[in-house]
């Protein structure tokens, strides 16, 4: 393994102005499943087969090799695996989603291939991905399991997506909407991941400061030369331990990520390419024509017939919370997100007969009690993404510890 230089830097990438989430989303009790899901976005990981004898290089040196990269075409399989020490969230994850965000219908007139309830699965257990891409008009990911295959297919006005498991089909055409065709995947869940170079620009920009970057040798993955970039939080109370991502050696694309928790233990997700081919994919690999027999569902249709209850809920959301933007408090790794549930309610107690079964049984494998100067409240554990409800419909959530949340929560 080459010598490389391990100076470390801190703020090198710009931290992401605290945006506008879906306020809908945060309607969900178990608001850190949505979190927690969301999160894969900036955690998959790094596997290495040999060292490579590469040149020097500084941390700065390779993220400024990280934002220069301009590989817009490729195509390969990755593995992920999701380990958030939470019960299997499958079809559970899938039914709090949908019915939480924006564009969900809580099981009434959705479709089983609609993108925001399929690809929350993804949020537990492994899965083999294939993917490919040819510019920003065309992208084509696609789940693979032993007996069916989930495909999402973006081509230019056009967003197909197709589950051979129930030969069902979505579609969303965005066609006179006024934006980029590019654009137009926003059927697609907030925070899923769509190139590995944007997984890794995400995790850049928490380096706000708070962070220590450097460069950790070598490794080869899926058969190309990479260097290994290593983040670690240099603040106290961050639930992550560190993130490493293997950078292409040759054209600065990021190929693998890990993030370990700080409490230590296998990675909380691994995922990256097991093979990878940056020459220009098929065209077929982006064309799509529904199968025979197979049920399509119109994105907008779906919208009409069933999201009339989850306009409502966001409307007393922003009522309740000045237009549902949560309130920020702290920076970098520390960074918590307070919010109110609309009308100030409360977790769901075990004698409700509005909660399943199955979903109560999930709050309390994750929930503990607390109390403190707020008053007291539940703190749902995940080992990356914690939450703490309080009895009066407060919300904290972050990739923080549980002491951090309380402290939080009784400082306002």
């Amino acid at each position: 393994m080459a010598p490389n230089d391990s100076a470390e830097t801190n703020g090198t990438a710009a931290r992401r102005p605290a945006g506008r989430r879906k306020a809908a989303r945060y309607i969900v009790p178990v608001a850190v499943a949505g979190v927690a899901a969301a999160t894969i976005g900036l955690v998959p990981a790094l596997a290495s087969s040999g060292d490579p004898d590469l040149p020097k290089i500084t941390a700065q040196e390779l993220i400024e090799k990280i934002a220069a990269s301009d590989t817009e075409r490729f195509s390969g399989t990755v593995k992920i695996s999701t380990d958030l020490g939470i019960p299997s969230m499958g079809g559970l994850a899938g039914s709090f989603l949908s019915g939480a965000a924006e564009g969900g219908d809580g099981g009434k007139g959705g479709s089983s291939a609609d993108p925001q309830t399929k690809l929350t699965e993804l949020a537990s257990g492994t899965h083999t991905l294939r993917v490919a891409a040819d510019g920003p008009d065309k992208q084509r990911l696609s789940v693979l399991d032993q007996a069916s295959e989930y495909s999402l297919i973006h081509n230019g006005d056009e967003v197909w997506a197709y589950d051979s498991g129930s030969n069902a089909v979505y579609h969303a055409d965005g066609k006179g909407e006024g934006e980029a065709p590019h654009r137009k995947m926003q059927d697609v869940p907030e925070g899923v991941p769509t190139t590995p170079k944007a997984l890794a620009e995400e995790a850049l920009k928490a380096a706000d400061g708070t962070t220590s970057v450097s460069v950790d040798g070598t490794a080869r993955v899926a058969g190309r030369d990479a260097y290994r970039l290593v983040l670690k939080p240099e603040q106290k109370g961050s639930t992550v331990g560190s993130i490493t991502v293997a950078v292409d050696a040759e054209n600065g694309v990021p190929l693998k990520f890990t993030l370990q928790p700080s409490s230590g233990g296998k990675a909380v997700v691994d995922a990256g390419f097991t093979s990878v081919d940056f020459g220009k994919p098929a065209a077929s690999s982006f064309a799509f024509t529904p199968p025979k027999g197979a049920k399509v569902t119109e994105a907008d249709d779906a919208k009409a017939e069933g999201h009339e209850k989850s306009r409502g809920d966001l409307e007393k959301f922003k009522a309740a919370e000045g237009e549902g933007a949560p309130k920020i408090i702290g920076k970098g790794w520390n960074s918590i997100a307070e919010f109110r549930t609309p009308g100030g309610a409360a977790l769901p107690s075990k004698a409700s007969k509005d909660v399943p079964a199955e979903a109560q049984q999930f709050l309390d494998a994750l929930g503990d009690k607390v109390s403190g100067k707020f008053g007291s409240g539940t703190v749902f554990k995940t080992r990356l993404i914690n939450a703490l409800m309080t009895d009066d419909g407060r919300v904290y959530v972050g990739a923080v510890t549980k002491d951090a949340l309380v402290a939080a929560a009784n400082a306002g």
